[in-house]
């Protein structure tokens, strides 16, 4: 799934292309530590979310996310310290957009993996930001990376989503357009606030939206000690270690090729669910994964020549 650090480089790639402060042309030698701090990062994120399925039979996905959402948020908290005075209402609203959008993200993703391979619920999640790109870009070889895209979720879908469950599958797709949103107001937010504060104001508003839904859910499973431990191994899997990770791999790497890393989530995915879900990848599964990565490596690469055209 998708986690909150995705906000530091806005994963979006009219956003990460344009980033301020991205390297200019670092060497081969020096993007090998960063990358690999990206991809460590990729990992945590997705074997976390292996681990967060594990943990739906005892909490439910929406319990899972607001163990996540609540224990994520208390550590951000204690780390940033975020001040909360010397804001306006354009802030706070941008802070709140932030952490609806997370929330609503995290919950719509949590039940996709609750019902599909959670190879198959990030590839179509993956398509969220995808649409974002093709749409800002608005150059017409993006047809061509939106057509593949498209080939691969029909091929995931077993030509019309009848390997999959149809509900589950709406849920990722749902997904999809929550991280668009979530990529929107993560970099409207990150541009308002200091650091990593607005990201902890709205992990902690976030949390806050989901609490309901996930005492509704689950009641008091949320409060056994090994449910809450385990609830914290995911917040930390995929939220904190990775938000960190990436934070230290952009100070040395291009936005670009960082949105182009991300990319490769899907893969992962997929990868995590098969060595601890036992979530087996037929060839065709592998075969659209393929493609949309291909599909989302493209658009970004198309994206930032864009960028980077001198105008007429």
């Amino acid at each position: 799934m998708d986690s909150p650090v995705k906000d530091i480089a806005a994963v979006s790639v009219p956003e990460a292309a344009a980033a301020p402060g991205a390297v200019a042309a670092p060497t081969r030698a020096t993007r090998l530590g960063p990358v690999a701090l990206v991809v460590a990062g990729g990992l945590s994120v997705q074997f976390g979310s292996a681990v967060a399925v594990l943990l739906m039979p005892r909490a439910g996905a929406l319990g899972v996310v607001t163990l996540r959402l609540i224990l994520a948020a208390a550590v951000l908290l204690i780390v940033c310290r975020p001040k909360v005075r010397g804001y306006g209402r354009a802030d706070w609203g941008t802070v709140v957009a932030f952490g609806t959008a997370m929330a609503g993200m995290n919950m719509l993703f949590y039940q996709a993996a609750d019902r599909i391979p959670l190879g198959a619920a990030v590839t179509l999640e993956v398509l969220g930001p995808l649409a974002l790109s093709v749409i800002a870009s608005r150059r017409l070889v993006n047809l061509l990376w939106a057509g593949l895209a498209l080939g691969g979720v029909v091929l995931l879908g077993g030509g019309g989503f009848d390997r999959l469950d149809p509900l589950g599958a709406a849920f990722a797709l749902a997904a999809g357009a929550m991280w668009a949103a979530y990529i929107v107001f993560s970099a409207r937010t990150g541009r308002r606030f200091p650091q990593a504060d607005g990201l902890a104001l709205a992990m902690a508003f976030g949390a806050v939206l989901s609490l309901p839904f996930g005492i509704a859910e689950a009641g008091d499973k949320l409060l056994v000690p090994s449910t809450i431990g385990l609830g914290l191994a995911v917040a930390l899997m995929s939220s904190v270690l990775p938000y960190t990770l990436e934070l230290l791999a952009l100070r040395r790497l291009p936005a670009p090729t960082f949105a182009v890393l991300m990319s490769l989530e899907p893969a992962i995915a997929a990868t995590a669910g098969f060595l601890v879900l036992s979530q087996a990848l037929s060839g065709t599964d592998a075969l659209a994964i393929a493609l949309v990565i291909a599909a989302s490596i493209g658009a970004v690469r198309t994206q930032v020549k864009s960028v980077r055209a001198p105008a007429k």
